[in-house]
């Protein structure tokens, strides 16, 4: 997953590998700029590039017609490496592949194609990434969010030198601070949900107190912390406006309750 964020024009905001799925929140960027060598060295990194392609990155004398032939290519791989269908189809086939030898099998491994749902919004992106990093505790295979294995909540908190996108440090990055969405998941976390099994247990210490982060320092972190604004998930306007992008004619989105109510 993390090889194949690097060569794509992808970012991992969250991901939770539970015992038979896995959940991911992906970000898109543009590769508009990226040069073709750089597109044809990442396209080289997942499958076997042609001849004029490989000569092209030594840097060899090409032909017109091989050189167009590069640029043709060179177009289609731009578009595959920003495409979130494309990063899950080699990510998914390399699964089933490793699984298949590791169980002396063959056959499909996937019960279905993966399901993906736009996030049009902050609101929703936070929403989102809390409910992937929730779900080991949810399942009620583990207690707090840093004894989530295999979660994106546990790695940014033993990892300081992760490669998932930061928080709110630069243009880039996620639209908030680490500490807070940390103190959000641990509140969200101690809520008993009727349909789920797990919760955080009401008598441990707040998260910031067990990671020894300074409150004090989370409180100025907040308060510097600046927001376009928030709106409801999926509200009318945004899913007319998300199915008109795509050229969907409908789509189903979720709702929440506004903040003040």
């Amino acid at each position: 997953m993390k090889y194949l964020a690097k060569l794509f024009s992808l970012d991992i905001c969250a991901y939770a590998v539970m015992g038979n799925h896995f959940h991911i929140v992906l970000k898109v960027n543009s590769n508009k700029d990226w040069t073709d060598k750089r597109v044809l060295i990442a396209w080289g990194g997942l499958f076997d590039l042609p001849g004029p392609c490989e000569r092209f990155i030594q840097g060899e004398h090409l032909s017109k017609p091989q050189l167009d032939f590069v640029t043709q290519k060179t177009q289609i791989y731009l578009k595959r490496l920003r495409s979130i269908s494309w990063f899950m189809k080699c990510l998914n086939e390399y699964i089933a592949r490793r699984a298949n030898i590791e169980d002396g099998c063959t056959g499909h491994f996937w019960e279905s194609r993966f399901k993906s749902q736009a996030l049009l919004d902050e609101r929703a992106l936070l929403t989102c990434m809390a409910y992937v990093d929730l779900n080991p505790i949810r399942a009620a295979l583990a207690k707090t969010p840093e004894q989530s294995d295999y979660t994106s909540i546990q790695e940014r908190i033993k990892d300081k030198n992760t490669r998932l996108i930061g928080f709110g440090y630069h243009d880039n990055d996620l639209p908030f601070s680490l500490s807070g969405y940390l103190g959000l998941l641990d509140y969200s976390g101690r809520s008993i949900l009727e349909n789920k099994r797990g919760y955080i247990p009401e008598n441990l210490p707040p998260i910031l107190d067990r990671l020894n982060l300074d409150p004090d320092a989370w409180l100025d972190e907040l308060k510097g912390f600046k927001s376009v604004g928030f709106s409801a998930v999926g509200t009318v306007d945004q899913i007319k406006s998300f199915c008109k992008k795509v050229g969907k004619k409908f789509a189903v989105g979720y709702r929440l309750k506004p903040a003040l109510e």
